[in-house]
């Protein structure tokens, strides 16, 4: 049965900072932590494209933590720095892997990334388990937390042995309800903020590999529905977004998951209330549930005005230390 951590660790945010929307925004806007220097690694892929890796620490001999980033997140996020800050403090390796084009330098290749890329995943942490000298732990975001958790629990993958524990946070496990509610209302706010930068990757990979794909039907999307069906989903090889949400989606695959894995969710989370994970986790006892009242989509933000992010790292490499 599911472990509920929820009292041992449990999150309230300040009083100035009521709501889910201010709860994610400002995190987001005003608490990222100072810039971390990075050492990069270019890798090449099997397919002939390449990924960007930013390291901290990188030859330790300790601990290796693997960070996934959001939909079109960085090292560069503020999450990233926050965690990769605690990482360096703590004198654990730590790496966050750019998702294709994510890195600041366009890939090579027609494909981009997606919330179900698990075998990219089972890829990667095959070339830094060579790279590793301690255990291995992989912290997964929103969107990059989704792929995490469909590899972790989607059979056939053998790299997964490889890794020690896992957190999970802020994961639209149900793409579906998430991406129609990033598509609704208040929530076509952060729609609108991912759809920027996707629609002018889309555009410049239409204009460099020719693809029969209109430009204008780019243009034209309003929401992140329309992006997915339009672009995402045949890009990848799905058949339009309904086919791409659904089958992408990691709450099927959470009852198979047998690695130690925490799930970090807030109830209140905007693109998608964690309520459910009660019940659909309930039944791993390889799953630890810590669900939140408060804390937005990868907020979490705490202390006097004007506050810091200083939870999230702090309630991950907590969890990681039990493995050691």
């Amino acid at each position: 049965m599911t472990t509920d951590v929820n009292e041992l660790h449990s999150y309230h945010p300040p009083d100035w900072l009521p709501g889910s929307h201010p709860q994610t925004i400002f995190p987001f806007l005003f608490r990222s932590p100072e810039s971390i220097i990075y050492q990069r690694q270019k890798i090449e892929t099997p397919d002939g494209d390449f990924l960007h890796i930013d390291w901290v620490n990188k030859a330790a001999r300790s601990p290796l933590v693997v960070l996934l980033h959001g939909l079109e997140g960085s090292s560069n996020s503020h999450y990233s720095k926050a965690l990769m800050a605690k990482i360096k403090h703590l004198g654990w390796a730590g790496c966050i892997v750019h998702f294709r084009g994510c890195s600041g330098s366009p890939n090579r290749l027609p494909r981009a990334y997606h919330s179900g890329d698990s075998n990219e995943l089972e890829w990667i942490i095959h070339e830094l388990k060579k790279m590793c000298f301690g255990p291995l732990f992989v912290a997964g975001y929103s969107l990059g937390g989704n792929v995490l958790l469909n590899w972790l629990g989607r059979p056939g993958y053998q790299n997964v042995a490889a890794i020690n524990a896992a957190v999970a946070i802020s994961v639209p496990y149900d793409l579906v309800v998430a991406g129609n509610r990033l598509s609704q209302g208040v929530n076509r706010i952060y729609g609108g903020h991912f759809l920027r930068t996707l629609k002018r990757k889309a555009l410049r990979k239409i204009e460099t590999h020719r693809l029969d794909i209109s430009p204008e039907s780019i243009k034209a999307c309003k929401t992140l529905k329309e992006f997915d069906n339009r672009f995402t989903a045949p890009i990848h090889g799905f058949n339009g977004v309904d086919d791409y949400w659904s089958r992408a989606s990691s709450k099927p695959f959470l009852l198979s998951i047998n690695n130690p894995t925490l799930i970090i969710h807030a109830e209140n989370d905007p693109f998608l209330s964690g309520i459910e994970l009660k019940t659909l986790t309930k039944n791993n006892n390889h799953i630890t549930l810590n669900l939140t009242k408060y804390g937005g989509h990868v907020g979490y933000i705490s202390g006097t005005f004007p506050g810091h992010i200083e939870w999230l790292p702090e309630r991950i490499t907590k969890y990681f230390m039990d493995f050691l």
